[in-house]
């Protein structure tokens, strides 16, 4: 492996947009109120990034904890219309700092609030991606929050976070880095505030030994720790997107990173990454259904990339259309894979179990050879 300081101007010098997450903590003081320094001094480094002919996005939190600050709050809301309404209330301020910090570089504030299921049908996640092409082109930087004024988890709509959301606005984009400021250091090998930890600079690969190295953090104002971060990183990594896991509160943060500088936790995407409609299936879209299949389907899906076929199919749970995403899991309940569906689930309780040649029979038509073709299947076990 080159030296890390060649592999970290390799990463700069190759991402073309940079997606910036800051949370709560980051941006709010200990008593809940912004920081408006600490959103002037990002906010003027997101503008060098703009200037230098990347495009800047930045995913933040603190609408929440903004709207406490404002109304006076010594405890984070915990009912769900307390929270949605709070998060209004805060949003207006959230947003108003950004837009006077930038204005003073040049730049303009996009406000982008998103909810889960904007993403998970094909055409909002494409029209998604097209706005925000659109708007760095017309001197604005996008200032991107989950609507958490509408966004209700229990519903299904919520992102969980903003460090999931962050991981999926990076995979709309070609060739963008993901910046997560957090207020530790980055990524340690043990507990960060211990003298025997070790901060890692670079992170090849995101497998189960790195996974259990997050120490989950949360507190009154925020939803995300370490264990979020890491799992966000996978995401991006996954879809060839390098990710940096860094100090939030160094007042140069972004600078540095940009200019190539050794500072947090890099993860490398994989040298093979998932790209196109893929990447939609693997994180965004919304799961509907699922599909249990047998050991020879699970070896023929996972080992030798091959489609998924009736005939391997044993079970089915839910009721979906055609052209819907579902799980493809084994027996136990584990995830194989994802993919599109070429029937809908009442014609795959009918099928399943055969072979290809006779579906025309059950049917009265054989418009496909698969039930999910392996151009539109993703493994989730990479």
């Amino acid at each position: 492996m080159p030296p890390q300081s060649e592999i970290r101007r390799l990463v700069i010098d190759q991402a073309k947009s940079v997606v910036v997450k800051v949370g709560t903590r980051v941006i709010t003081s200990e008593q809940g109120q912004l920081d408006r320094d600490r959103i002037e001094c990002l906010a003027a480094q997101l503008c060098r990034i703009a200037d230098s002919g990347r495009q800047p996005l930045m995913v933040s939190s603190g609408a929440v904890g903004a709207g406490a600050g404002k109304l006076g709050l010594s405890v984070r809301p915990t009912g769900l219309a307390q929270l949605q309404a709070v998060a209004a209330i805060g949003q207006t301020d959230l947003i108003r700092a950004y837009e006077v910090a930038l204005s003073k570089m040049g730049w303009q504030a996009a406000q982008v609030l998103l909810t889960a299921t904007d993403l998970r049908r094909r055409g909002g996640y494409l029209n998604v991606r097209n706005a925000l092409s659109q708007i760095n082109h017309l001197g604005a930087i996008a200032i991107i929050n989950e609507n958490d004024s509408v966004a209700v988890s229990e519903l299904m709509t919520s992102f969980g976070d903003n460090d999931r959301l962050a991981s999926q606005v990076a995979g709309l984009l070609p060739e963008a880095m993901l910046v997560i400021l957090s207020d530790v250091d980055g990524l340690y090998d043990g507990p960060p505030s211990s003298p025997n930890s070790t901060l890692l600079d670079v992170v090849p690969k995101i497998d189960d030994q790195i996974l259990s190295m997050a120490q989950t953090h949360q507190n009154d104002q925020s939803r995300g720790g370490m264990a979020s971060k890491l799992q966000a990183a996978k995401t991006a990594t996954s879809h060839g997107h390098p990710t940096i896991i860094a100090p939030g509160r160094d007042d140069k943060v972004l600078d540095k990173i940009l200019a190539g500088e050794t500072i947090g936790t890099l993860f490398l995407p994989p040298k093979r990454s998932i790209r196109g409609r893929k990447r939609w299936i693997s994180s965004s879209a919304g799961i509907t259904g699922s599909l249990i299949i047998d050991a020879g389907a699970i070896s023929a899906v996972s080992e030798n990339g091959g489609s998924l076929l009736a005939i391997g199919i044993v079970g089915l749970k839910g009721s979906f259309s055609k052209g819907s995403v579902v799980s493809i899991e084994d027996s136990e309940g584990n995830e194989i894979a994802r993919g599109l569906s070429n029937y809908p689930s009442s014609e795959i309780k009918k099928i399943m179990g055969l072979t290809s040649e006779l579906i025309s029979n059950v049917l009265g038509h054989r418009p496909y050879e698969c039930v999910i073709h392996r151009d539109n299947l993703v493994l989730s076990r990479d």
